[in-house]
């Protein structure tokens, strides 16, 4: 359990991690992202409430063009955009991390980390049809 511990410490301590507590804080902090972000929220609200009647909503067509704005404005935000590279970078991590972890207990291990790269994981379970690569 203290190998646990102090494997979770060096993840923690790791460039990857802080590069990623610094780019949600520049998230969170940032004025002109957090008002792209309410307004994806409050639009993404919006969306929900028509997606219930589909095209018969009055507001359909309207809606559904001024969702895709609003997310391409959040997409392109060059602090969303740097908070989306950390995530997956320090996902990717994550995941190096749980197949070493499976692989140390045995190879037919199958780890779900859900990245295609990686030979031995199992997006689906054994219920996914064998496509995790299992012989079940």
């Amino acid at each position: 359990m203290e190998e646990a511990e102090q494997l979770v410490s060096m993840i923690l301590q790791s460039d990857i991690a802080e590069y990623y507590r610094e780019c949600l804080y520049k998230v969170k902090t940032n004025a002109e992202t957090q008002r792209k972000v309410r307004e994806f929220v409050d639009m993404k609200d919006r969306y929900e409430e028509v997606q219930r009647f589909g095209k018969y909503h009055p507001d359909y067509k309207d809606i559904m063009g001024k969702i895709r704005l609003v997310k391409r404005e959040l997409d392109i935000d060059l602090v969303i955009a740097e908070f989306k590279k950390a995530e997956n970078d320090l996902q990717s991590l994550l995941d190096e991390v749980s197949v070493i972890i499976g692989r140390s207990v045995s190879d037919s291990v199958k780890v779900p980390t859900g990245n295609p790269f990686f030979e031995s994981s199992c997006s689906g379970g054994c219920g996914s049809g064998g496509s995790c690569g299992c012989s079940a």
